[in-house]
């Protein structure tokens, strides 16, 4: 791989970096079952709870860490 190129793949019709989408992937499962892991054994519902908690963490997380890489140009339409 050539210096400065990112190795990339399809992902519903979006172009991801597969570095990042690694990253992102490991920050969400991570989040998600250590809350769950955090919560009381006996408690089903509040398992459920945290790994939903862990779950938007994680999204938040990757959120930040991971930024945009889209350039977004606007052209006005000329009317005839």
């Amino acid at each position: 791989m050539e210096k400065g190129k990112q190795q990339k793949i399809e992902i519903w019709g979006d172009v991801v970096e597969l570095k990042e989408l690694i990253i992102a992937i490991l920050l969400s499962s991570g989040s998600t079952m250590g809350a769950y892991f955090l919560a009381p054994s006996d408690d089903k519902t509040k398992q459920l709870f945290f790994g939903l908690a862990g779950a938007v963490i994680g999204f938040i997380l990757s959120s930040i860490f991971i930024k945009p890489k889209r350039v977004i140009t606007l052209e006005d339409e000329k009317k005839d």
